[in-house]
């Protein structure tokens, strides 16, 4: 006579979660199944659909603790950082980059996987808590007169291109060693140079 796997394992939808984040670091979404992660965590094969009903499920909530991590750090970010513009943007920027590095195949699927309708609006909320940071952090120093004046959508999309393109290119590895020491620093003395008021303006 077979024993049969336990239906609950504690706290099952973290647990699956937490494994699910261990496989998609090592081994890419495409390696993800809900079947597999029963086994791994040692509970029956319907277990997780309790919590989760697809792989798609799965995806978009790994997405979504993704985002509102990343909220958390940039959050964060801005309780040590100086008062005056440059010094709040070099924080969340560093604070970025450093979540990329991290966590890069969590941040490729935030941003690259296509969610759920069902998801679509939880995952917006998300996804607007940690950009409204960034976008308050600009929108301050224009009201500081140290950000140029225009709509916040042309300001901002130099910035957050800079950053998600930087840290794009240092996780892929394709930046060379001399461009990772520096490389960083660079990109947020160039994106704050973008971002200097207008002496025509004035």
């Amino acid at each position: 006579m077979t024993s049969r796997r336990p239906y609950h394992h504690g706290d099952l939808r973290a647990e699956l979660l937490s494994r699910a984040e261990e496989t998609l670091r090592e081994r890419g979404a495409g390696a993800l199944s809900l079947r597999e992660l029963a086994r791994d965590i040692g509970v029956s094969p319907a277990a997780p659909s309790r919590h989760f009903r697809t792989k798609q499920a799965l995806l978009d909530a790994l997405a979504l603790t993704g985002f509102e991590r990343l909220a958390d750090v940039i959050a964060a970010s801005q309780r040590d950082a100086g008062a005056s513009f440059p010094e709040r943007l070099d924080a969340a920027a560093r604070a970025y980059v450093d979540f990329a590095m991290t966590n890069a195949a969590l941040l490729d699927l935030m941003f690259s996987v296509k969610h759920s309708a069902d998801a679509a609006e939880v995952l917006g909320g998300a996804v607007h808590r940690w950009s409204d940071l960034l976008l308050g952090v600009i929108a301050e120093g224009q009201r500081e007169g140290e950000v140029r004046a225009g709509p916040m959508e042309r300001v901002a999309l130099p910035v957050f291109a800079a950053l998600h393109g930087y840290a794009g290119l240092a996780v892929s590895g394709f930046l060379p060693p001399e461009a990772m020491t520096d490389g960083l620093t660079d990109v947020i003395a160039s994106t704050l140079r973008g971002c200097a008021p207008d002496p025509a303006q004035g």
